[in-house]
């Protein structure tokens, strides 16, 4: 990261946000097709129940959707190095493009719940393409340092997390194929911005081979990140994939119910989790942050209607919050390259996101629906275990980001950051 210009105060949030606003056309470029990007994950949220009507399909069989999706997605993750460092970013990234409007549109089409599965792991594959290499482009290209690149990527994810489900409602109102329709058109849009505005990203010296992420993970901070945030995902996508059964809401309420999650989520990741970390150091943020996770899941799966929109809607500040600080400390705790790092952290974390889906409506078919969010509570807090009783590998130099009085004396660190 640049030192910090002469009378600038490195800790200054004014300066920070600065530091995000000001960046070339190609960042903002990568940013907003990031933003179309995750829209796709929570576009199916509320219009999940008009789907299995339309297609006369289960909640389990529907929940496919997410489970096919994060499945190739994290398999998928281990390929995504291997393509970028011998084609390059852009065309990785465009190659993942190309593919999400292939298979958004061809979701729109589909004419039985197997097809639509079917399709929607093909989507997986393009994003995974696309998402992994987006975040090492951002990292490589940003003005302000990987911090900054960081929060930029987070904010696209918080954006696209709220917009997603909003533009499912309204699209999805008058049918549940449109949303797909609307996001192969709007993914097209963010090829023609990669394409017209990205420069090819210089190759890694290094051609990246597909263990080379596995191997990465024998370093154990990096996995301690990844097991942490593999227990952290299944929690969060029970909320993301089960929850709108559990709401059973119209979409345009779904939806408006799921923007104000995505608004949180975006906000604190963004402008709260830096915040704290600064105050408390990260380790501290991400364990509390767990912990209240795992509480306000048991408040949504035991209040009643009223109180499981205000706890899904709440949930977002956590969800928020752990977003920053996994993705931070996956990309710093080890000394593997960060695609590298980035690749091996997603690759275990999305095992997770593809089982929640499947495992909460079938823990509801065997005991009740209450339990699916007594056990994603209980996945959250072992994940703030793992960050607790493995703090030490989690620590790496001067990438675990130390409450601020203890870093007054060391801006020369946070300058290298």
């Amino acid at each position: 990261m640049p030192a910090p210009m002469p009378g600038e105060d490195p800790f200054d949030e004014g300066a920070t946000a600065t530091s995000i606003l000001r960046q070339p056309k190609a960042v903002w470029a990568t940013a907003g097709a990031s933003v179309v990007a995750f829209m796709g994950i929570g576009l199916v949220d509320p219009i999940l129940p008009s789907i299995a009507q339309g297609l006369d399909a289960t909640p389990s069989q529907v929940s496919l959707l997410f489970t096919s999706y994060f499945l190739i997605t994290a398999v998928a993750m281990l390929v995504t190095g291997f393509v970028s460092s011998r084609i390059g970013g852009r065309r990785t990234l465009l190659a993942g493009l190309a593919l999400v409007v292939v298979f958004a549109a061809l979701s729109g089409t589909s004419s039985s719940v197997a097809e639509l599965v079917g399709f929607r792991a093909g989507w997986g594959l393009g994003n995974a393409l696309f998402v992994s290499t987006a975040l090492a482009v951002i990292v490589g290209a940003a003005a302000g340092g990987s911090s900054a690149a960081i929060l930029l990527y987070e904010s696209a994810l918080g954006l696209g997390m709220a917009c997603g489900p909003l533009l499912g409602a309204l699209l999805g109102n008058a049918s549940w194929r449109y949303p797909f329709f609307g996001t192969a058109a709007l993914m097209a849009i963010g090829f023609l911005c990669i394409a017209a505005f990205l420069k090819e990203q210089p190759k890694p010296a290094r051609k990246t081979s597909l263990l080379d992420p596995v191997k990465a993970l024998g370093h154990g901070g990096l996995a301690s990140v990844a097991a942490s945030a593999f227990f952290y995902n299944y929690a969060f996508f029970t909320i993301l994939a089960f929850t709108p059964f559990v709401l059973d809401m119209t979409p345009y309420k779904s939806g408006a119910v799921f923007f104000a999650w995505g608004l949180l989520l975006a906000v604190f990741s963004v402008l709260v989790a830096p915040r704290l970390q600064r105050r408390f150091g990260s380790l501290k943020v991400l364990g509390a942050s767990l912990v209240l996770l795992a509480v306000d899941l048991l408040v949504l799966g035991y209040g009643n209607h009223t109180t499981a929109v205000v706890a899904t809607i709440v949930s977002g500040a956590f969800i928020g919050m752990n977003n920053t600080l996994y993705t931070e400390l996956a990309l710093g705790v080890s000394d593997a390259p960060r695609p590298v790092a980035s690749a091996g952290y997603n690759f275990v974390r999305w095992f997770a996101a593809a089982a929640a889906p499947f495992l909460a409506p079938k823990i509801e078919e065997w005991t009740d629906i209450h339990i699916p969010f007594v056990v994603a509570a209980l996945a959250a807090l072992v994940g703030a275990a793992v960050v607790g009783v493995r703090r030490t590998a989690l620590t790496h130099e001067a990438e675990e980001l130390e409450p601020v009085h203890a870093l007054e004396d060391s801006v020369s660190v946070f300058a290298d950051r």
